[in-house]
């Protein structure tokens, strides 16, 4: 396809607060110099872009969804995009673009084609909670989402306690947040009294929740933490 062009991976702020908040400068100044984007949701994705900086031009770009519903020869379709030196920035709903995010697949697909892959500076959630969390930073692993049915939820936080104490490693879990208060009473009942749970919702925002207590702690305290993003860290 002659010279490839290169795909940039394009923070966004994890919720409604000012980009310029959350990416650096010269992120999002980089963003007026791509005219291809592929992006979880077109309408957030234009509201971002439009809030970065783009207003007024928005309807010159052109724009391609990959979310779960996005079947594989699509996203392998999208290896055109790239064609004449064209470069594209892929952009996640939140946070860095392929972490716990379907846009991984694209970032596959430039590397099976020798496609450069730049990532750009931005938030994780993931990364930001374990930094406020107090919990162990050295050695921590991602579990991403748990099971959604209680018994299957109930045994797997109970292997994950384990394998936290076994390896004194932090487990970090994340929730779609309408089971946030589900999954937080299953931890608080499961878990030993003495295992440390850090819940880190609407990490960035000026209601930022971000607490670590052990799980007796939050046993006699307790929390509702509502409908709101949350990373949720675990330490035996």
């Amino acid at each position: 396809m002659g010279e490839k062009g290169k795909l940039y991976l394009i923070p966004s702020p994890l919720g409604e607060n000012d980009p310029e908040e959350v990416i650096p400068v010269p992120v999002l100044k980089s963003l007026s110099g791509f005219k291809t984007f592929v992006v979880e949701e077109i309408r957030t994705a234009r509201r971002y872009l439009s809030r970065a900086g783009l207003k007024g031009r928005i309807g010159e770009l052109e724009f391609h969804e990959l979310n779960e519903h996005t079947d594989q020869s699509t996203i392998e379709g999208y290896l055109k995009l790239f064609e004449d030196g064209n470069d594209v920035a892929l952009i996640s709903e939140a946070g860095l673009p392929a972490v716990a995010d379907p846009g991984a697949q694209l970032v596959a697909l430039a590397h099976r084609h020798d496609i450069e892959v730049i990532p750009t500076v931005g938030p994780s959630s993931l990364m930001l909670a374990l930094m406020a969390s107090g919990l162990n930073g050295q050695s921590f692993a991602f579990c991403g989402y748990i099971p959604a049915k209680t018994d299957e939820r109930k045994a797997r936080l109970k292997t994950l306690e384990k394998v936290s104490g076994q390896l004194r490693q932090t487990q970090i879990i994340i929730e779609t947040p309408y089971r946030n208060d589900s999954l937080f009473a299953d931890m608080i009942s499961i878990c030993s009294p003495s295992t440390r749970i850090c819940v880190a919702a609407n990490i960035t925002m000026p209601d930022a929740l971000i607490k670590t207590k052990t799980a007796g702690e939050w046993k006699k305290q307790g929390l509702v933490i509502g409908k709101r993003p949350c990373v949720f860290l675990i330490l035996a």
